[in-house]
Parts: structure tokens; sequence; C-alpha cells
């Protein structure tokens, strides 16, 4: 084999490496993004959940209902 055969074959060998990892690379990067996205949707599904639940405090705290009214509210909060 020539010289000038071996330069090329080298730098194609090298190039066809380069390519391969960044592409395992960007694979690796759009898995992290699926899974920051799972956390995401599940956090702003937490905290849409303890918004509801703070409303409804808010309303038995300082709605005027009776003692019979606090009751059931209670019960309807436990029952989640």
């Amino acid at each position: 084999m020539n010289p000038f055969s071996m330069t090329v074959l080298i730098v194609l060998i090298v190039a066809i490496a380069k390519v391969m990892s960044r592409r395992y690379q960007s694979l690796g990067q759009q898995q992290d993004r699926t899974v920051q996205s799972a956390d995401a949707i599940r956090a702003q599904d937490e905290i849409r959940q303890l918004k509801d639940r703070v409303a409804v405090l808010e309303r038995v705290v300082t709605d005027n209902h009776g003692s019979l009214g606090l009751d059931r509210e209670i019960e309807r909060l436990r029952d989640r």
C-alpha cells in the first residue's frame, strides 16, 4: 500500500469515527430530554393537584358555612 492510499484511509477512518461519535452523543441527549420532559410533566401534574388542594383549603377557611359544611369539605378532601 502506498503512502497516499494509507493517508486517505486513515483520514477516512477518523472522519467516520467522528460522525458515529457525534451521532451517538446526539441520541443520548435526545433520551435525556425525553426523561426530563417526563419528569416535567409529572411535576406539573403534582403542582396542579397541590394548587387544587390549596384552593379547597382556602375556601374551607374563608367561607362561613356551618360546622356541617366544614365536616363535608373535610370528608371530601379525605376521599381524594
